[in-house]
């Protein structure tokens, strides 16, 4: 190959280069963005979800495992609110933190003052399963986002600190 011809290369290269990021740059709107989010978060969820359960295991069915991990994120709450979370009845709500409370994943406190109210807990013993989840549910993402490049990971997390800037706050 000549000089010429390699210089050629590098130029079509360099422009090819520049347009996808000009490309980038364009598609970079609030409407684009809003799109890519309702099309990838549902995925990235769906995978997340898939894997939690998959270590979640044997002995839990997926509404006890989900009722685990809404009550580490949301300690205290009354038997309502988990039964609106799992969309089950109040009864069926009852019975399944019975058969939780009955194997010590969940505590199960009658607040003073308030005999009717009842408020909901993860026990330590649940956490340790939630924890033993999520860290194989993390080093599974590990493996995911390991054959990506250095700079999407870089750009993956400052995407992800704005949005939680947006949303977590």
């Amino acid at each position: 190959m000549n000089a010429m011809a390699i210089d050629s290369g590098r130029r079509l290269s360099h422009n090819c280069q520049m347009q996808q990021l000009h490309h980038a740059m364009i598609a970079a709107t609030p409407h684009s963005c809003a799109a890519e989010i309702l099309e990838v978060v549902p995925a990235v969820m769906r995978f997340i979800r898939t894997e939690m359960r998959r270590y979640r295991g044997p002995d839990l069915s997926v509404p006890q495992f989900r009722s685990l991990v809404f009550l580490s994120s949301s300690p205290g709450v009354s038997l309502t609110i988990l039964a609106e979370f799992l969309g089950l009845s109040l009864p069926a709500t009852s019975r399944l933190v019975e058969g939780l409370v009955r194997r010590s994943l969940v505590d199960r406190r009658i607040p003073p003052g308030n005999r009717r109210s009842v408020s909901l807990s993860v026990s330590a013993h649940g956490r340790k399963i939630i924890c033993s989840a999520r860290r194989a549910t993390e080093r599974r993402l590990e493996d995911v986002m390991a054959a990506l490049p250095t700079e999407d990971c870089v750009a993956i997390q400052r995407a992800l600190r704005a949005l939680r800037k947006r949303f977590c706050q």
